[in-house]
This record gives structure tokens, C-alpha cells and sequence, in this order.
């Protein structure tokens, strides 16, 4: 995939576990793995702003974009 998702080098920074994220932006934790993982399709720009918002960066900076082969 060309979209790489580095929210767990973001988690890791602010040294915040998945569950505790996920309850501050009010998402479920399995949600939240799929998203970490890179295995859905979609994000909702509310939970991206909620991201941004607990782990104090910029969506480009858990977002990131590879051409693909």
C-alpha cells in the first residue's frame, strides 16, 4: 500500500499504550490496531483531529504516502 501509517513511532514518542489512547479519543482498541496496522480502508477526519490532537502532531506526521510499485 502507498499510504504508510506511522502512529505507533507517534505513540511511542508520547510514550501512551494503545488502550490509553484509544480511550482518550474515544474509539474502541481494535479500532484503533486496524488503524495502527494500516488495515483499513478509511479515517474519519474527526478521529484524525482527535489523534493529532492527544499525541500533539500533524497529520502528516502519522500519515505518510510511498509510490507504489
Amino acid at each position: 500500500m502507498a499510504i504508510i501509517v506511522n502512529l505507533d513511532v507517534e505513540m511511542a514518542k508520547n510514550k501512551i499504550s494503545l488502550k490509553d489512547l484509544a480511550a482518550r479519543i474515544g474509539i474502541s482498541v481494535t479500532n484503533l490496531s486496524l488503524l495502527k496496522t494500516g488495515k483499513v480502508k478509511g479515517v474519519r477526519f474527526e478521529t484524525l483531529e482527535a489523534l493529532c490532537r492527544e499525541l500533539h502532531c500533524k497529520p502528516g506526521d502519522i500519515l505518510d504516502y510511498t509510490p507504489g510499485e
